[in-house]
């Protein structure tokens, strides 16, 4: 119970915000924002994907991963693919130096490296969407109803798996998760996807449109809560972290959201 508490105690406090930087901040104040989210997320990422490790990772990888970080997001402001392109390019040439510079010392640093780009792509690159979806016509309107899907998705699966779960999705990832929950989550996602474009968008067509958008968000969002746990799992780590009581890390929180976006925005450049 104090659990769910804390939980929805966090969400109070920080929604406000939240909606305050999407509807009311510049874009360069919502690009700052997604930053800091990428670069806690990421650091958060590391600490899972190298709980293994004899070695700690090294400051410079976690140097050059927040700067990716930074660089990806605030370019994705000027609205321009190449930018991003180049970014991730500079990315690679800054991982490059390191290799030639530790070739001798560190014997697993092409698996650091791996590492590394698995997390830049994983992480800031789809953010960035986030701010390019932010940008268009009605895009704070998008972001909102893109985030809402996400979060109903989650809370539905965690309440209707809890007192209806019966059959387990995936045991040997995540020993908690139920098909239930996971079809409830899918369920409820809907509904709000659909209840919000109503309310706001008021277009019925665009509503209709925004339907299988939700049904594939809510199941990319899922398996990006499953990937994560995956990650955990064999970091043989609870939580990515303890920056948000009730959901644990940041990336805890985004998981499913950063499988979500990408998937939003084809839909939202092709389809809506």
């Amino acid at each position: 119970m104090m659990q769910h508490f804390k939980r929805w105690l966090t969400a109070l406090i920080l929604i406000p915000i939240l909606l305050w930087a999407i509807i009311k901040g510049s874009i360069l104040v919502f690009a700052a924002l997604v930053s800091l989210v990428s670069i806690l997320a990421i650091h958060e990422y590391f600490d899972i994907i190298c709980a293994n490790d004899i070695d700690t990772i090294s400051k410079t990888t976690r140097l050059i991963s927040y700067s990716a970080c930074t660089a990806l997001i605030m370019g994705a402001c000027l609205g321009s693919w190449p930018i991003l392109f180049f970014i991730l390019a500079l990315d690679m040439m800054a991982l490059c130096v390191f290799v030639l510079a530790r070739f001798s010392s560190v014997t697993h640093i092409f698996d650091l490296v791996a590492r590394q780009v698995l997390g830049i792509v994983y992480i800031p690159l789809s953010l960035a969407l986030l701010v390019f979806i932010r940008d268009a016509n009605a895009g704070a309107l998008w972001v909102i109803w893109l985030l809402i899907v996400c979060f109903a998705n989650d809370t539905g699966a965690l309440y209707v798996g809890t007192f209806k779960g019966k059959h387990k999705l995936s045991p040997n990832i995540s020993p908690n998760k139920t098909i239930e929950g996971a079809l409830g989550g899918l369920v409820i996602a809907l509904a709000a996807g659909l209840v919000f474009s109503l309310m706001f968008f008021q277009d019925f067509y665009l509503a209709l449109r925004s339907i299988p958008c939700a049904i594939c968000i809510a199941a990319a969002g899922q398996i990006g809560d499953l990937f994560e746990s995956a990650m955990k799992r064999v970091g043989h780590i609870k939580d990515s972290g303890k920056i948000l009581p009730g959901h644990g890390g940041m990336l805890d929180r985004i998981d499913g959201v950063l499988l979500a976006i990408p998937v939003f925005y084809f839909f939202k450049v092709f389809v809506l």
